[in-house]
């Protein structure tokens, strides 16, 4: 991870199209040096935000909305089902998430959501808060997640994808 520079912060909101909220770390840039998936603090205006990793890169945001309007999410929630290897791997993964989502928090933070009985929200629920590890909310949050540490399905999701970067002479960012 390393720090937020006031030009991060322009460039990351021009790439999700609003001011960013949370931003505490640039975890990945893309080979073009843009910021590609940022790190998020668990807790924004006094209540939790399940979602640690950010995807910012406008190019892989678009891609992956293609996924998602063609079905995968549906069909990766089957594989889920029927491949118990695959099943035990996305639970390891949520949990290693939720163990990364409590170690950014300072010990007064924790010791403030405990007394609010918000401590669930970012220890039983995992990546982008879902309850039910079998059920994908966005394949954003995944592919986001592996590009910084181990995800089957944002791995899956990556490798589905034609190419991971902006083509030369089209990077979006430059746009900025």
């Amino acid at each position: 991870m390393e720090p937020v520079s006031l030009e991060d912060k322009r460039i990351i909101a021009s790439q999700i199209g609003r001011d960013p909220r949370g931003v505490i770390a640039i975890t990945r840039r893309c080979i073009y040096g843009y910021p590609q998936v940022v790190t998020v603090y668990p807790l924004l205006d006094g209540k939790p935000f399940p979602t640690m990793y950010w995807l910012t890169c406008p190019y892989l945001h678009r891609e992956i909305a293609a996924l998602e309007a063609k079905g995968m999410i549906g069909q990766i929630e089957d594989k889920i089902a029927t491949d118990p290897q695959l099943a035990v791997q996305v639970v390891l993964a949520h949990r290693s998430y939720i163990k990364e989502r409590r170690r950014l928090l300072s010990r007064e933070d924790l010791a403030y959501i405990e007394k609010k009985d918000m401590l669930p929200a970012l220890m039983q629920r995992g990546i982008g808060g879902i309850a039910d590890f079998s059920r994908i909310k966005c394949l954003h949050l995944h592919a986001a997640h592996a590009l910084v540490a181990e995800n089957p399905i944002g791995k899956a999701v990556l490798d589905s994808l034609a190419q991971q970067e902006c083509p030369p002479g089209e990077v979006v960012c430059t746009l900025f």
